[in-house]
């Protein structure tokens, strides 16, 4: 077998992408979108016609509302295609604000439902891991609206997303990987930070571990990836979401692939319960200096494309 259909055995394959005409080429169980890949697929020609279909059919309408439609478009196409689920993100402007974060998501809801889709079975709100957006999933998730808590860096954040009760939660190793690159400089030692010892791959290892052992039911999808390096050292994590790129790399390749995570043996180690209040997680958060970073930096630049997909849309 190739390294792509290995992984299939301990792992849930996700694609990563907007670009719905190349999922049927990997046969991925879950499709996961997010604004910077919806920008990019609606500047291809093949793709250009969606965003100018939501802007004739709703004109007039609130720009908002316009641009959720055309997410929701992606979503049913993207559903359309795989067997599982696909995973629409709400406006990252709005990641420290609750009321709003729900409101946006029970909208997104709405409009899956009148295309006639599942969204218990087939929908994941993807909200970013601030605070906010925690007690928002946790909200939702009372009202069985799924959620996948995004641009998710700490150790603290994830476990404010399991005791939240979130259906899914995905870590982000590359964006990991690259601030302890940046950090270490010239002193950065490739090889002695591969694998196993990659930073971001030894985040996710101790979510996943800490999740196993006390029993909470939030799935860990690693995401981000830099390399198939990376992905391989997490076969056997719930769920990995992978760009189109790595995933064609994978099925080229019929190199040995080793199951890296074990949930039943995570269950016989000795891992403390974490409690975390809102000011224990926010101090948490703030003495993580490379989670605040990226969090800060990866809810700027969704906002800054859902801005640039407006511009599209007045164009």
């Amino acid at each position: 077998m190739n390294q792509l259909d290995t992984l299939r055995q301990w792992t849930t394959v996700v694609a990563d992408t907007g670009d719905f005409r190349q999922l049927a080429q990997f046969k991925p169980r879950d499709a996961t979108t997010n604004p910077s890949l919806i920008l990019k697929a609606v500047q291809k020609p093949e793709y250009r016609p969606l965003l100018d279909e939501a802007v004739r059919q709703h004109d007039g309408k609130p720009i908002d509302e316009v641009i959720d439609r055309l997410l929701v478009r992606f979503g049913t196409e993207i559903l359309s295609i795989i067997p599982g689920r696909v995973s629409t993100e709400v406006d990252a402007r709005l990641s420290f604000d609750t009321e709003a974060t729900i409101a946006r998501a029970e909208r997104i809801v709405a409009l899956y439902r009148a295309e006639g889709i599942d969204v218990e079975k087939r929908l994941l709100i993807k909200i970013a891991s601030t605070w906010e957006g925690i007690e928002a999933a946790r909200r939702l998730e009372q009202k069985g609206i799924h959620c996948n808590l995004t641009l998710l860096f700490s150790f603290a954040q994830a476990v404010a997303c399991g005791a939240a009760g979130a259906q899914l939660i995905s870590p982000f190793v590359g964006r990991i990987y690259d601030w302890y690159k940046k950090s270490a400089g010239s002193s950065w030692n490739e090889a002695e930070n591969a694998g196993a010892n990659d930073p971001g791959v030894n985040s996710v290892r101790a979510i996943f571990d800490y999740y196993k052992k006390h029993g909470i039911r939030t799935e860990v999808m690693g995401a981000s990836f830099r390399n198939v390096g990376q992905i391989a050292a997490l076969a056997g994590c719930d769920l990995l979401t992978i760009s189109p790129e790595l995933l064609a790399e994978l099925a080229a390749s019929e190199s040995p692939l080793a199951h890296a995570l074990d949930a039943e043996a995570a269950k016989r180690e000795d891992i403390p319960k974490v409690v975390l209040d809102e000011p224990a997680f926010r101090y948490a958060l703030n003495e993580d200096a490379m989670a605040t970073e990226k969090l800060a930096e990866g809810i700027r630049a969704f906002a800054a494309d859902a801005v640039k997909l407006e511009k599209l849309m007045g164009a």
